[in-house]
């Protein structure tokens, strides 16, 4: 493998590793309110996608993290879709005031603006810490109020909105025929910790499914998000109005021309917006602005994390426009993490779902960010060593997302003490099983995947995956409730479930608990290639494991081979292979892989492939439309079958674009660059060895 190719499969796992990131830790802020990273760190893990994508742009997906706002509906409310989308804004990661001076600058260098011109006039608004809520008003009336939601489409939190005192239910003074006000639900720091006490005294006398909350912004979250608009109702809710979705005025009204002329009107019709709100012209007021927020943060009776500026003129926020999902006419500007000294008292290991180890440091309680805080990652083995923290240390604790904080570094003159460095356990601390540091990588991992308790949902769900062995009607709710009720300890246990265990479980009937019965019987008969894949060996995707299948015939032979052996697959390297390698090498995930024989999962296997070129050996193709008879992952499957590799771009790489009925921007872009097109019987002949 050449240099530029080798570089160019590594770009591609990194693109394809932040976007799983990415899609994992948008689903714990916004759907389930249980972040594990701070905010900067999702910042920074975004914009490194952001980069790559540039610089390859044959890379780019159309379901990429750049390409969406992030989050998804609830099933449980009915499903919004915005008229206007909900899009975020981009985040300056500089949090110093200068942060305010790049954007002026980025501002007018877009409208070719010189130093000499007028100040661009902008405003100044708070980045509340709560949950972005549209509402809409017809002809003046309150009808809907919706969530985020992933940008498109939100949840219907109508009847848990009106329980809000600061929302009216009908506008003041002459009403548009359709307005929709976009805004945060927040709660009050001195709310939030009445609601605290009010629950920490229901625990006192015995209430059971009680429990404390962890910060304003996720106790507004819960409200709002609460089935019962009656339990909503007793959780004090605010909010502030910022901007606009959908828009339709009387015939003869002419529009406001700014944006704070806009902001002004809601405040006439009656909705709250917040007073720190300001005009701010050229980048030394918003410099001004920035700092008198910041000073006065504390002093604020909610929560913020930053500032917000927005070009005031509607003309020349159209015409600046939108990069991707963002708006180039605003910018979110966040301030430094609060921070605070405290104790370490011992390093733990912690196991994520996927395997990752991540020490942690226990710490004597500390009032952080609006939280008090006993943990704080130290993220991996490297940092922990960088940062020299050791128990007993005084370490400075740095607040800056809303859940996981972090030990930023270690007050080094109050060290009383030589205590042990840290060093990454040579074993699972769950399971036992090896933890291994592949090569140019910073985390070490359990190596027990199919084995480890901690990994026991991730594996399973991604074993029950369309692409893998297939299990249908088992999601990620299911698999919850499964494994919580100690019902699943491991892959196998699928195959042991019996119809008097599962309608035990909550919302579980007759009809549901056979039809999943007999998706689980289905999936015994699968493919190899479907059956590693399902194993969710790191490293290897669908062609790695379609390239293994074929190369060995049979899994034993997979199994046992040696790192040597597995180089010579295609488009298996070094860092691949010692992970296969590595993950057969375990005694338990061998053990798994038998049980699971043993109860009925079979393929066929054969010889391994010979080493004839096949017809579509080093040809990219992507696919487009709707064929006549093939659906879209048996094309897939046929393509690479015969050798070839499936884009989700067209780029100057493509050598053939299949093109079905309805074909849409990928069919102009092919034509663009002069890549061959086929239909479904043009696509079928080359399968065949066609020229």
């Amino acid at each position: 493998m050449t240099d530029d190719l080798f570089s160019a499969v590594n770009e591609a796992d990194r693109v394809q590793r932040l976007r799983a990131q990415l899609h994992h830790h948008a689903h714990r802020y916004y759907v389930l309110d249980e972040p594990e990273i701070p905010d900067a760190e999702y910042d920074k893990l975004f914009q490194e996608l952001q980069a790559l994508e540039a610089t390859h742009p044959e890379l780019a997906s159309p379901d990429s993290p750049t390409r969406r706002v992030g989050g998804q509906a609830l099933a449980h409310f009915a499903s919004v879709r915005h008229a206007v989308p909900m899009l975020s804004i981009r985040t300056e990661t500089d949090t110093e005031a200068t942060g305010a001076e790049a954007f002026d600058a980025r501002v007018r260098r877009e409208l070719g603006l010189q130093p000499e011109n007028d100040p661009v006039v902008y405003v100044g608004e708070l980045k509340f810490d709560g949950l972005a809520i549209n509402l809409r008003y017809e002809h003046g009336s309150l009808v809907q109020a919706a969530t985020r939601g992933d940008g498109e489409v939100g949840e219907d939190v109508t009847q848990n909105i009106r329980t809000i005192g600061q929302i009216p239910l009908r506008l003041q003074g002459a009403q548009p025929p359709v307005l929709e006000v976009r805004g945060e639900v927040y709660m009050r720091r001195d709310d939030f910790e009445a609601l605290n006490e009010r629950q920490r005294n229901k625990i006192a006398q015995g209430a059971k499914n009680e429990k404390t909350f962890v910060n304003p912004r996720n106790a507004a979250a819960g409200a709002v998000r609460q089935l019962d608009p009656g339990i909503a109702a007793q959780r004090p809710l605010s909010f502030f109005a910022y901007g606009l979705g959908d828009v339709q005025l009387a015939p003869g009204v002419a529009p406001p021309q700014t944006h704070h002329a806009w902001l002004m009107q809601l405040r006439d019709w009656g909705l709250p917006v917040a007073p720190q709100t300001r005009l701010a012209r050229g980048a030394a007021e918003l410099v001004a602005f920035h700092r008198e927020m910041g000073q006065g943060r504390d002093a604020l009776p909610f929560d913020i994390d930053g500032v917000v500026y927005k070009v005031n003129s509607l003309a020349l926020q159209r015409q600046l426009g939108f990069v991707t999902r963002e708006p180039r006419w605003a910018v979110a500007h966040k301030y430094p993490a609060q921070e605070q000294l405290t104790t370490v008292l011992a390093i733990d290991v912690q196991v994520g779902r996927t395997g990752k180890l991540t020490p942690v440091a226990k710490l004597a309680p500390v009032f952080v960010g609006g939280v008090t805080v006993t943990n704080a990652t130290l993220h991996n083995e490297d940092e922990a060593r960088r940062k020299d923290v050791r128990v007993g240390d005084t370490v400075v604790v740095r607040r800056a997302g809303d859940v996981i904080p972090e030990v930023v570094s270690v007050v080094a003159d109050k060290r009383m003490h030589e205590g042990m460095l840290f060093t990454m356990p040579a074993c699972c601390p769950v399971c036992g099983s090896a933890a291994v540091r592949e090569e140019g990588e910073a985390d070490h991992r359990c190596s027990g995947g199919l084995f480890c308790p901690a990994q026991r949902k991730e594996a399973i769900l991604h074993f029950a995956h369309r692409r893998a062995v297939e299990i249908e009607g088992l999601g990620d709710k299911l698999v919850d409730q499964l494994v919580d009720a100690n019902l699943i300890r491991n892959l196998t246990d699928l195959y042991r479930l019996g119809l008097s265990a599962l309608l035990n479980l909550e919302r579980m009937a007759d009809k549901s608990a056979n039809k999943l019965l007999e998706a689980i019987e289905r999936s015994k008969q699968t493919t190899l290639a479907r059956f590693i894949f399902g194993l969710g060996i790191r490293h290897v995707g669908e062609a790695t494991a379609k390239e293994l299948a074929r190369h060995f015939g049979k899994l034993d032979a997979v199994m046992d081979a040696t790192e040597e052996q597995l180089l010579e697959v295609a488009d298996v390297g070094p860092v691949v292979a010692q992970s296969i390698h590595t993950f057969f090498g375990q005694a338990h995930n061998r053990e798994v892989v038998e049980q699971l024989r043993a109860l009925g999962l079979s393929w066929p296997e054969g010889e391994p492939a010979a080493r004839a070129v096949l017809p579509l050996t080093g040809k990219t193709l992507v696919i487009t439309g709707t064929l006549p008879s093939l659906s879209r992952d048996e094309a897939k499957d046929r393509i690479e079958a015969a050798g070839g590799k499936v884009a989700g771009s067209v780029s100057k790489k493509t050598d053939y674009l299949v093109a079905g009925a309805e074909a849409g921007s990928k069919l102009t872009k092919a034509q663009e660059l002069g890549v061959a097109i086929l239909d479904e019987t043009q696509l079928l002949e080359l399968l065949n060895g066609g020229a």
